[in-house]
């Protein structure tokens, strides 16, 4: 088995450019803005206490538990057992890496989305697991047709996995495709594996629905969530995965001999923050106003996009004839801008450019000036 460099890695390491201009980095989804006052008070407070200093809790502690079911249930209107069904992550990039290694063994088979987070892919890599793509295109709004997939399905499938709002395309899934979901997976009797980190980042009044709000979901259903984008927590690494309880148990046997927990302080910091749900509201409306000025800009350079519905990405073709990586160099070379290749996040991404809207605004106004000043794609 043999891993290809991490997509975000290479990008960090190789971030000098030859172009004149201050580099703006739209790469990589890293919130600008810090966290609520209030979670930094929280984490300045704790740090005085000393039992907060001593190994943690594996599972979690039962305070930020509970308090992740009071919001699930108000948010979701599902009911979740804080002690046997959420578990407390170091981010929920750490738990969708271990789905492979506790549900595949060698030759089984992952359903992955093809563009998608990397980690899915390289987490199916590292348990000597068979990735097999579901497509997401455009003319399907960026949905997998799970009809053309059924005929693919073997005994050897055993994990699908989803992600709505959608890295990097911002599409986003109604009620409607979450059911069509369930019921694949029930006749396959499959393992849903939904991927929520930006399910509190959506826009023109789009609320993202869990797929546990469907019957029968929960029985075969791990859903992760993360505190790095809707809180500005990227750095704290928390996250949080719900579901069925035995599968959240197969999950902890294999976390648990990588890791001893999530830091207390962090943790609390985390209480704090699903303490006051409503406060995401400003960020969705700072990165709404983000995606409307690059994706307006990008129209007007003649680019093909579409307006997202949700996450913190523009998905975007240039209207030159390149590569992604190409493209992505040009965009360095010429104009100073930092972007991810679209085949740095599989193959479907081929001509793509994902543009972050995780920069202030006058950075986003200077980006859209040059593209527009560029000598191509004119």
């Amino acid at each position: 088995m043999k891993l290809d460099d991490y997509i975000f890695s290479q990008i960090k390491e190789t971030k000098r450019l030859t172009s004149d201009l201050e580099p703006i980095d739209l790469s990589l989804g890293n919130p600008d803005d810090p966290p609520d006052r209030e979670i930094i008070r929280t984490l300045i407070r704790e740090a005085r206490v000393l039992e907060n200093h001593r190994h943690p809790l594996y599972r979690g502690i039962p305070e930020l538990k509970e308090k992740i079911a009071e919001w699930f249930f108000k948010r979701f209107k599902v009911k979740l057992n804080p002690e046997t069904e959420i578990l407390i992550l170091t981010g929920s990039k750490q738990g969708l890496g271990l789905v492979g290694l506790t549900f595949l063994n060698k030759g089984d088979v992952a359903l992955v989305p093809n563009p998608a987070y990397p980690v899915y892919r390289r987490g199916v890599l590292l348990a000597e697991g068979k990735p097999l793509d579901m497509p997401l295109l455009r003319e399907n709004r960026w949905l997998p047709d799970l009809d053309k997939l059924s005929k693919k399905i073997s005994s050897k499938t055993k994990i699908i996995f989803i992600n709505y709002p959608n890295n990097p395309t911002g599409a986003v899934a109604d009620i409607s495709f979450l059911k069509k979901s369930v019921d694949f997976a029930v006749k396959n009797d499959i393992i849903i594996i939904s991927d929520m980190a930006y399910s509190e980042i959506t826009f023109d009044n789009f609320k993202t629905h869990s797929i546990m709000e469907i019957d029968g979901a929960k029985q075969r259903t791990l859903e992760f969530f993360s505190f790095s984008k809707s809180f500005n927590m990227t750095g704290w690494r928390l996250g949080f995965v719900v579901g069925n309880r035995d599968l959240i148990n197969a999950l902890q046997k294999i976390r648990v001999t990588l890791d001893s927990g999530v830091f207390h302080l962090v943790q609390k910091g985390g209480i704090a923050a699903l303490s006051h749900p409503e406060k995401t509201k400003n960020v969705c409306q700072i990165y709404q106003r983000r995606r409307d000025i690059l994706f307006n800009g990008l129209k007007d350079c003649g680019w093909e996009v579409e307006k997202p519905k949700g996450a913190i990405f523009i998905w975007a073709k240039p209207p030159w004839q390149c590569s992604s990586s190409q493209s992505v160099s040009i965009l360095k070379k010429k104009a100073g801008i930092i972007t991810t290749p679209g085949t740095g996040l599989g193959s479907q991404g081929e001509e793509y450019i994902r543009f972050s809207l995780t920069a202030p605004d006058e950075k986003i106004k200077q980006v859209v000036k040059r593209l527009k000043e560029l000598p191509i794609g004119r």
